[in-house]
């Protein structure tokens, strides 16, 4: 893990509220229904301003720690924030230090086991501590880059 100044970005999606332990329940899963509808073909196709090819997962909201609820918006990053397609919500991700992890590899197992090295850092009481504000994933063609807030 690399602590590095994350930029700021503002991302348009979809977003649902969610925990971690619904999210391993597939009964109370959401967040796969959430990357289906992200990953539809001509799903941003309304959306102007798009600043890459990337696609971007935030998580914020955190009710407390990874153990509590908390709003996962993925999307595409945007230059503007622009009248806003039905059914899509804007979160600006404001910039913050970070602790960076690079998941590479098959997917999603890579991502699975980077975010299990996240959970053990802060169960393990960490330095630097997670903030619990604003996460970032960001999915490109290599794999996905995480950005821990702290």
């Amino acid at each position: 893990m690399d602590v590095i100044d994350r930029a700021e970005l503002t991302v348009v999606g979809f977003a649902v509220r969610t925990s971690n332990a619904d999210e391993l329940d597939p009964a109370r899963a959401k967040l796969p229904t959430l990357w289906q509808r992200a990953g539809a073909p001509g799903a941003f196709a309304h959306v102007p301003a798009r600043v890459d090819e990337n696609l971007y997962a935030v998580l914020t909201d955190y009710e407390s720690d990874h153990n509590g609820a908390y709003t996962q918006v993925v999307g595409i990053g945007v230059r503007t924030v622009p009248r806003l397609p039905e059914g899509m919500v804007a979160v600006r991700v404001p910039a913050a230090q970070a602790l960076r992890l690079q998941a590479r590899g098959p997917m999603p197992q890579a991502l699975v086991d980077a975010w299990q090295e996240v959970w053990k850092h802060t169960e393990a009481g960490g330095t630097p501590a997670r903030a619990f504000t604003t996460d970032l994933e960001v999915h490109h063609r290599d794999g996905v880059d995480l950005y821990i807030a702290i």
